[in-house]
């Protein structure tokens, strides 16, 4: 099963990637963007860079997928394969700049990814307070840079890609107690369809 945990930064995914990873010690755990030696590289551009273009940006963002795509999850598909992040914050994050209709994002993906796409998400959702709250607590990157609203506009819309490509979603309450999330995503993981 390839699941995927999503959420804007900030929300716990790395709390509850290190929990998962402990419950499934077999499992293989991954990440978006960066996960593979380019990914590394294209990620830095990305998050770290001087990029005026919301296409190039983008663009940066597919190749990491593709790389993604072929070096770790094609290659995993039997196991238990748990993302931070996928092709649903790609979608999400190019919808927010509003240069791309959905469509065209999920024809790209589609190509990038050669339709796979993961089986699970998990969307980790902050108020708008409990947002404030933590950002104040650290340093920003170039996306966080871009304000609160833009971050929330971002977990709308993770939502909004996860219904488009059809993956089967579970929306936690991420001010919820550490434990009681990791609870509610390992029923998820186990559940049976």
């Amino acid at each position: 099963m390839y699941i995927t945990i999503e959420g804007i930064d900030t929300a716990g995914k790395s709390t509850q990637i290190q929990a998962l990873k402990e419950n499934y010690p077999d499992a293989i755990i991954t990440k978006e963007p960066g996960a593979t030696k380019l990914g590394v590289k294209l990620r830095e551009i990305a998050l770290f860079s001087e990029i005026k273009s919301p296409i190039a940006e983008l663009l940066i963002f597919l190749a990491d997928r593709a790389e993604h795509v072929a070096e770790v999850v094609e290659q995993n598909l039997d196991k238990l394969l748990i993302s931070d992040r996928s092709v649903i914050s790609g979608i999400a994050y190019a919808d927010v700049v509003g240069h791309f209709e959905m469509e065209k994002l999920i024809e790209l993906n589609r190509f990038t990814c050669k339709d796979i796409f993961p089986s699970k998400a998990v969307v980790l959702k902050l108020s708008r307070e409990e947002l404030t709250y933590r950002l104040s607590l650290k340093e920003h990157d170039k996306i966080e840079g871009r304000g609160i609203d833009y971050l929330l506009s971002i977990q709308d819309s993770l939502i909004k890609a996860a219904r488009a490509l059809h993956v089967e979603l579970l929306e936690i309450d991420a001010s919820l107690h550490v434990s009681e999330i990791t609870e509610q995503i390992i029923n998820f993981i186990e559940e049976k369809n």
